[in-house]
């Protein structure tokens, strides 16, 4: 299976000012390898500030990369606001997490689902390009009579169809999903779940979906990388991942789930809160909130390997890893 989508060693870093004027390195994505095959999805999971939504921003070009490269359709994404970086953007749109604050309050969200279409000059006149976003609406389970309304007069799950319905209506390739049913009620967040797994079968999209929710990135994902510190600590297939985590911390964050046989598996809890990303301790980063942490993962930053089973782990403490990178 080809990859639409390649991060190889993607690293943003900023510079940040102390309490005392001093300049130091904020490592917001640190050495990011991921792969999007065509067709599928891939779910990112992790705590708030582990680098979710700047990696986002990276493979989108909306953020210049510290280091590192993003391939999509076998081509550089350009850094570049040129021709060609508008191009590729045509075929790589984003779903965010707030549809309010990605609309215009004071433009009907028609006229927002159809100004893809004249930034990018398609569509022959007004009318071809009216019918294509009501073709949109349609598919996005919107009605027709809400087209000429503005974002404030519609729900928040009615906001979030259009914020898709407008990132859809130039037939990308590729779709990522930012945390886009986090502000969103159970109910609502399910059906717009159910929305973009139907639109995925019918449309061939491919998804990279980024949410703290790891039960609806098992129910969406195809494979599962799991984040902490800027670093991709473990990835693989979301029901290998899920049934059996390697990584310490992939096994705290799916203990946290609810589940009505909470009595299998028992609950982990971690100790503290994530490091500070200014200050990331030596050897493995989750070292201090580790249970199982020796005093190799405190001294030696684990690099990411894969298993036996073709799992990609960053830890120390997984049998089977071998010595050599096979990434």
């Amino acid at each position: 299976m080809s990859a639409l989508l390649v991060a190889d060693n993607l690293t943003k870093h900023y510079s940040v000012a102390s309490a005392h004027g001093e300049r130091r390195m904020l490592r917001a994505v640190d050495g990011v390898d991921l792969a999007v095959v065509a067709g599928r999805t891939l779910g990112i999971v992790g705590e708030s500030g582990c680098g979710k939504s700047t990696t986002a921003r990276l493979v989108l070009g909306l953020v210049p990369p510290t280091g590192g490269r993003v391939l999509f359709a076998g081509e550089p994404v350009g850094a570049m606001r040129d021709a060609r970086w508008r191009a590729q953007r045509r075929m790589m749109q984003m779903v965010y997490q707030d549809p309010l604050a990605a609309l215009d309050r004071r433009l009907k969200v028609g006229e927002q689902v159809m100004e893809p279409l004249v930034i990018h000059g398609l569509g022959a006149s007004a009318t071809e390009r009216r019918e294509k976003a009501l073709s949109l609406f349609a598919a996005v389970g919107l009605r027709p009579d809400l087209f000429d309304r503005y974002p404030h007069e519609l729900s928040g799950g009615q906001r979030q169809r259009v914020v898709l319905a407008r990132a859809l209506v130039l037939e990308p390739k590729l779709v990522v999903c930012d945390e886009a049913i986090s502000a969103l009620d159970v109910s609502v967040a399910a059906q717009v779940l159910n929305l973009l797994q139907d639109l995925q079968a019918s449309l061939g999209l491919t998804y990279l979906f980024i949410s703290h929710d790891l039960k609806a990135v098992r129910q969406i994902a195809d494979d599962v990388a799991v984040m902490y510190l800027g670093r991709v600590v473990e990835q693989g297939p979301a029901e290998d991942l899920f049934h059996a985590p390697a990584h310490p911390y992939t096994e705290a964050l799916i203990s946290a789930v609810p589940t009505p046989r909470r009595h299998v598996a028992k609950r982990i809890l971690l100790a503290g809160d994530p490091p500070n990303p200014v200050d990331i301790p030596t050897g493995c980063a989750f070292h201090p909130r580790c249970p199982r942490a020796s005093e190799r993962c405190r001294s030696e930053r684990p690099v990411l390997r894969t298993t036996a089973e073709g799992r990609r782990v960053a830890c120390h403490l997984v049998a089977g890893v071998p010595e050599l990178s096979a990434a």
